[in-house]
């Protein structure tokens, strides 16, 4: 794919082509390195808090290297977190004084979207509808200043309101295209009146009338984001089906947490992207910077253990979705027209069956090194010669014979190529 520009007819279908994405959370709270929420799990006051700012350096972010990590990783789009919910922002605003750019010089979203642009990544970015920062966001139960005198002091959400729609006029009016707009999120004491979604969602449509925006406003959006948990069937609105990415990190942390060790094994999470893909959606996978701005041994590693398997197996996810067809027990079927992929979440003895596709595969490889499987109809009637089926095996099924060893990567992928099926 090229580019991120919004020029398409279709502003949706790149997004459903590319599959997967990176989603990079960074800011003040890398410093603290125990979560992006550790100014409210604290409850630190401002001035607590400011120790970070202060010393907020990140020295060693480097947005080139980045972008090209995550092309390596086979990811099509980044999210940047342009501000979180601590209301610190990596842009030049002319509505706060407190930016990356007042504490450092750098604008490190500038830097962020032409980097990805120049690994010819879509460009995404998130903005917290919450801001602890602002003097007009009132205390609620999420507000570091909960339980303290600041409840009672006079704050004013309409104003908040306008700071907002100010800054993603400066988003979406300061560095070119904007692929996605990534807001986060509504419960129970702020939803979309205290937003004012509507109009919120209509000044973006307007500044960039490709972009695609998500669901987190309280209303609807172009696509649905569930979080920390894998669908495993198609999702629906309204019993119609919608665009949907699931959002996950490596180790359970948005942000930077330097002692919280539980990392996902890259095999699962290439499982996990091939189930977004099967089931229609996309999967954007998290990185949280140290506090210097670059990325720890442990993410690295685990990127570099998904790009190896993307290079090899791309072309079954970018550009792929569900299949009409069956997959058998522990595998998944994606598709791309009349190219079908068995992933195969468990390695079979010998001999694989698959019911209803007798005499519709042309062609069967292993797709990491193009090496053909060879097969079988089964006419249903009796034990096949050779053993290769059970008795009474349904007619319409195809055998592959599998090598013994199993593949040595993380999933391995066969590549059938259909006769007639689009």
């Amino acid at each position: 794919m090229t580019g991120a520009s919004t020029d398409s007819p279709d502003p949706t279908g790149w997004f459903e082509a590319a599959r997967f994405g990176l989603f990079v959370h960074f800011g003040l709270y890398s410093l603290a390195a125990r979560h992006e929420w550790v100014r409210s799990r604290e409850t630190m006051s401002q001035q607590a808090y400011d120790r970070y700012l202060n010393r907020f350096d990140p020295d060693l972010f480097d947005a080139p290297q980045l972008a090209r990590t995550a092309r390596e990783s086979g990811m099509r789009y980044a999210v940047l977190t342009a501000k979180h919910h601590d209301g610190f922002c990596l842009f030049d605003s002319a509505l706060s004084d407190y930016t990356s750019v007042r504490a450092t010089g750098r604008d490190l979203v500038r830097e962020f979207v032409d980097a990805m642009r120049a690994e010819g990544l879509r460009v995404g970015l998130y903005y917290s509808l919450l801001d602890w920062h602002h003097p007009d966001f009132t205390v609620d139960e999420h507000h570091p200043l909960r339980g303290t005198a600041a409840e009672q002091e006079p704050r004013n959400m309409a104003r908040y309101r306008a700071y907002m729609e100010g800054q993603i006029r400066e988003l979406l009016t300061a560095y070119g295209p904007i692929d996605l707009l990534f807001f986060d999120f509504t419960y129970p004491e702020k939803g979309p009146r205290e937003w004012g979604a509507g109009q919120l969602l209509s000044l973006v449509k307007q500044l960039q009338p490709g972009i695609l925006v998500n669901d987190r406003l309280g209303i609807p959006g172009d696509y649905v984001t569930p979080e920390q948990y894998q669908p495993d069937r198609p999702l629906e609105r309204g019993g119609e089906r919608v665009m949907w990415e699931a959002c996950h990190t490596l180790n359970g942390s948005w942000g930077y947490d330097r002692d919280n060790h539980d990392y996902k094994d890259p095999a699962l999470l290439v499982r996990m992207l091939v189930q977004s893909v099967a089931c229609g959606g996309n999967l954007i996978l998290n990185v949280g910077p140290t506090g210097r701005g670059a990325l720890d041994p442990r993410a690295r590693a685990a990127l570099g253990a998904i790009g190896e398997w993307t290079r090899l197996h791309a072309r079954s996810v970018h550009g792929a979705g569900p299949s009409a067809f069956e997959a058998p027990a522990n595998a998944l079927y994606t598709q791309v027209g009349r190219r079908l992929y068995l992933h195969l979440l468990a390695w079979p003895l010998r001999h694989l069956h698959l019911p209803g596709l007798a005499g519709r595969v042309r062609y069967a490889q292993l797709l990491h090194d193009g090496s053909e499987i060879r097969f079988q109809e089964m006419d249903g009637t009796r034990h096949e010669h050779n053993n290769l089926a059970p008795p009474n095996q349904p007619a319409g099924t195809l055998t592959l014979t599998l090598p013994i060893a199993r593949p040595d990567v993380l999933l391995p992928v066969i590549e059938l190529e259909l006769d007639g099926q689009e």
